[in-house]
């Protein structure tokens, strides 16, 4: 589970029963904000592990999903 979920909820609840000082609102729309990052990074990342295939079995991956799979593979080479 990602860790600041459970403060983005806690806002989120105090928001809906008292509402929220501006400090609070602030911290909420960061939290919210690094959360939507966290998740679009997960989703990048599964998406550059995809090959796709047709029925007959053919490599027919697009060209800019294998293009960005060769920059990551070239990028985790470097950091080893």
């Amino acid at each position: 589970m990602i860790p600041i979920l459970n403060r983005i909820n806690i806002l989120a609840k105090k928001q809906r029963e008292a509402g929220l000082t501006q400090k609070e609102k602030k911290e909420q729309q960061e939290l919210r904000q690094e959360y939507l990052q966290i998740i679009r990074g997960q989703i990048l990342h599964t998406f550059s592990g995809l090959t796709i295939l047709d029925p007959l079995g053919n490599d027919v991956t697009p060209e800019k999903l294998k293009r960005e799979q060769q920059k990551q593979s070239l990028k985790k080479n470097d950091d080893v």
